[in-house]
């Protein structure tokens, strides 16, 4: 997982848009169960779409497990994130077959076009853009993953078509 360090008054922000009462049922529903630390977190992304700051310190504080043990946890597992990211989350396969039909000019192309890097979401937060081991489509390759959608046998001018097409229908 990729870490990026979030400025205290992005921060600041993203504490004060943080409704901590949507997590008293998912702490009611865990706690004092062992090994509730992942269920716990997971629904926690589930109700915000990442991990906020101001959430694992109330978690840190109804639940028995130290900050620095949730941040481990949060940081090992890929399925965690500590930053908002956007609403469709474009997912480029880097795995072996993948790599070898140059999805590197895949991600180049789309980091071109939306003027991010990998791991960073559009200023609009419409998009994030993840560069991943394997998605599991080998005889596709390269491909790429857009929410629950598999675009397969892409170069770059595909992906950015497949991209704009995205943004039109959320602009409408």
């Amino acid at each position: 997982m990729r870490i990026q360090r979030i400025s205290l008054s992005k921060q600041k922000k993203q504490d004060q848009e943080v409704d901590l009462s949507l997590l008293e049922p998912l702490l009611k529903k865990y706690k004092g169960k062992k090994g509730n630390l992942i269920p716990i977190l997971q629904g926690t992304q589930n109700l915000y779409n990442f991990l906020p700051q101001a959430a694992i310190l109330k978690i840190s504080e109804e639940t028995e497990h130290k900050l620095s043990d949730i941040y481990g946890v949060a940081t090992f597992y890929a399925q965690f994130r500590l930053n908002p990211v956007g609403k469709n989350i474009i997912k480029v396969c880097h795995g072996t077959a993948c790599h070898v039909q140059d999805a590197k000019q895949i991600t180049t192309a789309i980091k071109e076009h939306l003027k991010i890097e990998d791991g960073q979401t559009t200023e609009d937060g419409i998009f994030t853009l993840e560069s991943v081991a394997c998605l599991g489509c080998c005889s596709l390759a390269p491909v790429m993953m857009i929410a629950d959608e598999t675009f397969g046998k892409l170069t770059g001018k595909s992906a950015v078509k497949i991209i704009r097409e995205i943004k039109k229908k959320e602009n409408n």
